[in-house]
């Protein structure tokens, strides 16, 4: 018996367009265990799925054909009277959803092929990241330590932290004592020292060289302005690196107002956000010639593919330094 004749409904046709987004978000949820946020978005582009497929008067999954699943590729990029054009990555996880449900159904036996294996989701426009100037980098962790308070030895170190290892804002947030070595790697018998243990996506860790800048920050700030901080929860034992102003662990919003606030102060008028600081970490470490295989290990990507864009920012560079500096670059 398939999934789909186990579930309610009967009074619906298998092959039901709705009937079968029911069948498909259960097995979802269910036998995949997807998150409750990627439910929410699945049933709701689904559902506009499904509402397109009536109103053209499609009412089986075996009566879509490939150009039925690319008319509606079209419609999500052109919009229409109730919903606006989609981007080229909103309407390609809407197709995903749909080529999703139509595999499911074929699996399922609810319909006999999949008109939706030839279209392809359209290629979002390639983002180059942003990353700051070194100078303006500087500035914004110098304006994190300027009042000498508790709070203003932690804002430092976290700034230094995510710049002087690429860290996510998420992977620094969840920084606990533990995962700090902050022995001198030039004083180190083992050649090891110094180094955040940084768990990423999928629960991935790794370890990350400190720099001395962000060394000096964290020790800073362990010794004269962790401690004033941790006493606001007496007996707690809150194991975080960074804490709040009441004694707990600082959040990924409070960490964000922190670099914007200290961009504010040191006059740094581009938009800055803490992969602002992920993305000049990359940068500057390739314009000063690391293998793109390293940045990867440092960043924690999966893939090399997904490093590899940041090559295309120091390219970019390359060309701006030839184009005004040789004699013969221009005519």
């Amino acid at each position: 018996m398939t999934l789909a004749e186990r579930l309610p409904g009967a009074q619906e046709a298998p092959g039901e367009p709705a009937r079968a987004v029911r069948t498909y978000l259960d097995h979802l949820g269910v036998e995949r265990g997807l998150a409750a946020n990627t439910l929410t978005s699945y049933r709701r582009d689904l559902r506009r799925y499904v509402a397109w497929l009536a109103q053209r008067g499609v009412h089986h999954l075996a009566d879509v054909r490939e150009d039925t699943v690319t008319d509606f590729l079209v419609a999500l990029r052109e919009g229409d009277t109730d919903h606006p054009p989609l981007s080229a990555g909103s309407a390609g996880r809407t197709v995903v959803a749909v080529r999703g449900l139509h595999r499911f159904a074929v699996r399922e036996g609810l319909c006999p092929n999949d008109p939706s294996a030839a279209v392809r989701p359209p290629a979002p426009a390639r983002r180059l990241p942003k990353a700051l100037p070194l100078a303006e980098v500087e500035r914004i962790l110098e304006a994190a330590g300027a009042p000498g308070t508790a709070l203003a030895l932690r804002d430092r170190a976290l700034l230094e932290v995510l710049y002087g290892t690429g860290a996510r804002i998420s992977e620094a947030v969840g920084l606990d004592v533990d995962d700090l070595d902050l022995a001198d790697p030039a004083g180190d018998a083992g050649g090891d020292g110094g180094g955040v243990l940084l768990r990423g996506k999928g629960g991935k860790e790794r370890l990350v060289p400190v720099g001395s800048f962000a060394r000096a920050a964290l020790e800073a700030y362990l010794v004269r302005g962790r401690g004033q901080l941790a006493r606001q929860q007496p007996g707690r034992g809150v194991p975080a690196v960074f804490l709040n102003a009441r004694g707990g662990r600082l959040s990924r919003q409070s960490a964000w107002t922190v670099l914007v606030r200290a961009a504010e102060r040191a006059g740094v008028r581009a938009e800055v956000s803490p992969h602002t600081l992920r993305h000049s970490f990359a940068t500057h470490l390739l314009d000063g010639g690391a293998d793109v295989r390293v940045v990867q290990e440092l960043l924690g990507h999966a893939s090399v593919t997904t490093t590899q864009v940041y090559t295309l920012v120091t390219v970019d560079r390359l060309r701006e330094v030839y184009a005004t500096s040789h004699p013969r670059a221009l005519g």
